[in-house]
């Protein structure tokens, strides 16, 4: 269980007058994916499941989802998971189906790493995220998905992650991590009122799809298990994440679309995402773009975001051989307190997977605007450094407040290779940003 520091109640209280003085109304995601009501219902119980802790039940997941698949009943059903620890290896969900766990109830991922199932690389990544070749299938799985619900009365998604990670850090992975929950080439997606802890990999990983609604979500795992991302929007569109609490080892949420050479052949961007009202803390950033982009990242809007004790607050990052696009990016309303760089927007952070990217892929920025943000206890205010030969354009900064320790003084921003303006920004920025004959860069923001 996690405690509500001090701070913490004095970063929701800035985050719900926020909510109050600028969009009155609570503005929801409930119309990107209806709420279905399933009138068929059945129990893991009904086909042997056993919440011990001990039992394995991977069978009874397998048998009952069979049933829903082959039923098909009219309006799909609901398979409820009951109080108890229902231990089990990965399993695939269907379509029209709901996956509900009452209050008490836990899956929990069994730890046998051996006969964990391989499932194919990413066509946008060409092989796994960490090794190369195939990758672990995730634990809960989906791929050409329609109308699936995840929800309960905040039941447990446990991944039991500790083993993955120690393979991490001893070098002794054969292939990559399996994902907590993944959903592939899937639409009409629900994850709502369930807690997601030890990920071995990233918690939520909606790649390729279209129509996803995450809300109400609890996503835990230590602050140094590695890569743990709490939700990763992959060359997904019209995706929604709201009204949720993430503290993690790594990205809170982040949004990608593939890398590399890849990523450009596969071509297919992330857009329309809306991230808002999620509070948490991180190591690495609280919202990051990238830097996996290779496929292009626009129309993101993140607004009323709570981070503390964290890395970076804000992160926008590419590199040289990436290519792709970065564009329309707003980042609104956001508090922080205790965090290492309030604002970073990088064009090379040196990351790729092998040798074989091409180094004339520039990455495409523009268009990013960042507001209404406060901070304190900021060690550095921020840093935007775009490319010689692909310099960031339209930066938008505007009513931005980043404290440092001791007082309202924070180190300088450090800037090259962008252009765009600033307006009440402080401490002030790089002079890039400061041109009068910029300002029509955060015009069409007021």
């Amino acid at each position: 269980m996690f405690r509500v520091r001090p701070f913490v109640l004095f970063s929701l209280c800035c985050f719900l007058f926020w909510s109050h003085i600028s969009f009155g109304n609570l503005i929801t995601c409930s119309g990107i994916v209806p709420m279905r009501y399933r009138s068929d219902k059945v129990s893991i119980a009904d086909f042997g499941g056993v919440g011990d802790g001990r039992t394995l039940n991977t069978k009874a997941f397998r048998e009952a989802i069979f049933r829903i698949q082959h039923l098909r009943r009219r309006g799909g059903t609901l398979l409820y998971v009951p109080p108890g620890v229902y231990l089990t290896e990965s399993f695939n969900l269907t379509s029209h189906m709901t996956l509900y766990l009452a209050r008490g109830a836990i899956i929990r991922a069994t730890q046998d790493t051996w006969n964990w199932p391989l499932v194919a690389p990413l066509p946008s990544y060409g092989r796994g995220r960490e090794r190369p070749g195939g990758r672990y299938m995730s634990f809960i799985h989906g791929d050409g998905l329609r109308d699936v619900v995840i929800t309960g009365e905040n039941g447990t998604i446990d991944g039991q992650g500790g083993i993955w990670w120690n393979m991490w850090r001893q070098g002794t992975l054969r292939f990559t991590r399996p994902n907590l929950v993944e959903f592939m080439n899937s639409r009409g997606i629900i994850i709502s009122n369930v807690i997601f802890r030890n990920s071995p990999f990233w918690n939520i990983h909606p790649v390729y799809c279209s129509n996803v609604v995450i809300r109400y979500v609890t996503i835990v795992a230590p602050s140094d298990s590695p890569n743990t991302d709490g939700i990763d929007p992959d060359s997904s569109s019209n995706v929604c994440i709201e009204d949720s609490f993430i503290s993690t080892g790594d990205d809170l949420v982040a949004v990608k679309s593939g890398w590399d050479e890849y990523g450009i052949a596969y071509g297919r961007p992330s857009s329309h995402i809306t991230i808002r009202r999620v509070t948490g803390s991180s190591p690495f950033a609280g919202i990051a773009v990238g830097s996996e982009a290779s496929g292009g990242v626009e129309h993101v809007l993140a607004e009323n975001i709570v981070l503390y004790n964290s890395g970076i607050g804000v992160n926008i990052k590419t590199n040289i051989g990436r290519g792709g696009f970065i564009r329309n990016i707003t980042v609104t309303q956001v508090f922080m307190e205790n965090v290492r760089t309030g604002i970073k927007i990088t064009g090379d952070t040196g990351d790729h997977p092998d040798n074989r990217f091409n180094p004339n892929a520039l990455p495409y920025v523009k268009g990013i605007t960042l507001k209404n943000i406060w901070g304190v206890r900021v060690q550095q205010a921020g840093s935007i450094q775009g490319l010689k030969n692909a310099p960031f354009t339209g930066i938008c900064l505007s009513r931005i407040n980043l404290h440092g320790r001791t007082g309202p003084r924070s180190p300088p921003w450090k800037c090259s290779d962008v252009s765009g303006a600033a307006i009440e920004v402080s401490p002030w920025p790089c002079a890039q940003l400061t041109s009068p004959q910029q300002t029509g860069s955060c015009a069409s923001h007021f």
